[in-house]
């Protein structure tokens, strides 16, 4: 139990110069350590369980693959980011158009689909209206660029403030309050459009 404790104490550049000196172990604790953030991370671009998951994998794979070009006076996390950021970049770019099955529109079937969107005391047509509102919102947040749909939505979505994004995006925080700006100027062009 001291070892893993004493592991969690390490700093990410201790423990990248573990991995180099070939201690087979010390890249999992890296893994261990961040791979929560950079599922979130992904997931703020993709919007998909399944896809976060995967980018979050890649991102784990270039940065083993480039470690001995990581530089130890930097911030291992700020440079994770920018892999897991390029890496959804890249996914984003190679997705292929969904296509989607059709769903029946019988009351009964239109009733179960909504359900699980019923908040109490709401009608099936006001849960529809609210469901449809946020997908409405969704869309047109998605069809923004990809550095305006993340800022956006990990300060509304995940509630961070303008330093948590920068940090997380490994930005400066003018830039972030820019994209936000801009972003939601974008987005108002969206939904009047």
């Amino acid at each position: 139990m001291n070892a893993s404790f004493g592991e969690n104490e390490k700093a990410d550049s201790e423990i990248v110069q573990e991995s180099l000196t070939g201690d087979t172990g010390a890249f999992a604790v890296l893994v261990e350590r961040h791979l929560s953030a950079v599922y979130k991370f992904a997931y703020c671009y993709v919007r998909d369980t399944a896809e976060a998951e995967d980018i979050a994998q890649e991102t784990f794979m270039r940065a083993w693959k480039h470690l001995k070009k990581f530089d130890m006076e930097k911030n291992f996390k700020t440079w994770l980011f920018a892999i897991a950021k390029n890496a959804s970049l890249d996914f984003i770019k190679k997705k292929k158009p969904l296509v989607f099955s059709r769903i029946a529109e019988s009351e009964d079937e239109l009733a179960s689909l909504l359900a699980p969107y019923t908040e109490e005391g709401e009608s099936q047509a006001q849960a529809m209206d609210r469901r449809m509102l946020k997908t409405g919102l969704e869309k047109a947040i998605n069809k923004l660029p990809p550095p305006y749909q993340t800022v956006l939505s990990l300060r509304y979505n995940d509630n961070l403030k303008f330093v948590e994004i920068a940090k997380k995006l490994g930005e400066p925080v003018d830039t972030v309050k820019s994209r936000h700006r801009r972003g939601l100027l974008m987005l108002r062009e969206v939904l009047v459009g």
